[in-house]
């Protein structure tokens, strides 16, 4: 196993991690719902170049659809527990 996918492992979890933060925390209400996807590809793509030492087309490529990969697991998520939530109230 390539230690590369380690890194974008790391990066997706920090996408998601900061996403969360964007979407819960009361002072950053001021950012739009439509202007996250952006901000986490864009912070994948920088910690794409930071995680694999070295500024390249394939180190931003990957670590912005890490960001956004980030993005669709955060919904994938919600709609998981909006369903389990739907069960229990049956």
């Amino acid at each position: 196993m390539d230690l590369e996918q380690y890194y974008i492992a790391i990066v997706v979890l920090a996408c998601l991690i900061v996403g969360y933060c964007i979407k819960h925390i009361k002072w950053l209400d001021e950012v739009s719902n439509q202007y996250i996807p952006t901000v986490l590809a864009l912070l994948g793509a920088f910690l794409g170049c930071v995680a694999n030492q070295g500024v390249s087309l394939e180190n931003i490529v990957y670590g912005a659809l890490s960001g956004l990969a980030s993005t669709g697991l955060h919904q994938l998520f919600s709609r998981l527990i909006d369903q389990r939530k739907g069960d229990e109230d049956e």
